[in-house]
């Protein structure tokens, strides 16, 4: 008999993924985070952010599924068991993030926050516009998310370039790698946008140094993990108007303070890590392929190297 299924997450009740895996692999044995019964029945884990040592204390565990296409939440657990890791590949998720990005820029490229204002004071008022072709675009990662959104940017007429660790090359985008070519990234980004998985190399990638590398007046859209910005950094940055302003999804400690200065920051706007959510009808049929692959023995989709974090 297969072993049992257990959904460990705080987020959802898991109700919609028993059903969508059910679709695809027949009747199961789902367990859910307040009931997980005989951890020894566990064979594959659905996780989010596990407490530390929970994993761990699945015994004949086989296979770990990240619930999101990140998987930092998982290597920060230094308990972490030596089995397979793989990460979701969800359509859905990714067109959230690009629409995120594209809404942002957007509405700063338009001046709309501007116009809001003048609304307000009733002061008819029309900002200098900038012609699309000189306002442009940087993409910090260039994995499924970020390759999607420098797209979809450029499919709009913005100059767009793109960062990766290794050289990677895509038609209609200016690619740049390395140490080197970060530095020529973010002197020709108007607005910056983080895509970036969180590793050991990216943590804090952000910093006074990164900042001021950007064009005077730069935007920063940051939907990739807060760990990869210095707080104190981005915040100076703001006050010196060095930047003209920055969206901000992800954070270093989330929820975010209520006394975090970001909430009434005048140029920085919060939303609560929603930039993309794991959709599981579109999410599910990756991780049903890697469920009946693991239960036949084939190699594993999608699977994540722990040393470089993707």
């Amino acid at each position: 008999m297969a072993g049992a299924i257990a959904y460990i997450s705080r987020d959802t009740d898991g109700v919609l993924w028993k059903k969508v895996l059910e679709a695809g692999l027949g009747p199961i044995d789902f367990r859910r985070l307040d009931a997980l019964g005989d951890k020894a029945d566990i064979e594959v884990a659905l996780a989010w952010k596990p407490a530390s040592g929970l994993l761990a204390s699945l015994p004949n565990l086989k296979l770990i599924v990240s619930l999101g296409m990140g998987v930092d939440h998982l290597l920060s657990d230094d308990k972490l068991p030596d089995v397979p890791i793989t990460r979701i590949m969800d359509d859905g998720l990714i067109g959230q993030m690009s629409e995120y990005a594209l809404y942002w820029a957007l509405r700063h490229h338009r001046d709309i926050d501007k116009y809001a204002a003048s609304q307000r004071a009733r002061t008819w008022k029309v900002e200098d516009f900038v012609d699309t072709i000189h306002r442009r675009i940087g993409i910090l990662g260039l994995g499924t998310i970020g390759q999607d959104t420098a797209k979809k940017f450029a499919a709009l007429g913005f100059p767009t370039a793109g960062w990766s660790r290794t050289a990677k090359s895509l038609p209609g985008i200016e690619t740049f790698h390395g140490k080197d070519g970060l530095g020529r990234l973010l002197a020709e980004s108007d607005v910056l946008v983080n895509v970036l998985p969180l590793t050991r190399d990216t943590h804090g990638l952000l910093d006074a140094k990164a900042f001021a590398a950007l064009p005077k007046g730069a935007y920063f859209i940051n939907m990739a993990r807060g760990g990869h910005v210095v707080d104190d950094a981005l915040l100076a940055a703001l006050d010196s108007n060095h930047l003209s302003g920055a969206v901000l999804d992800v954070f270093n400690q989330e929820p975010l303070p209520a006394d975090h200065p970001y909430w009434t920051h005048p140029k920085v706007h919060v939303t609560p890590h929603i930039a993309g959510a794991t959709n599981p009808r579109t999410a599910s049929p990756g991780v049903i392929e890697n469920i009946k692959r693991l239960r036949s023995g084939r190699e594993l989709l999608h699977r994540i190297d722990p040393k470089t974090g993707y």
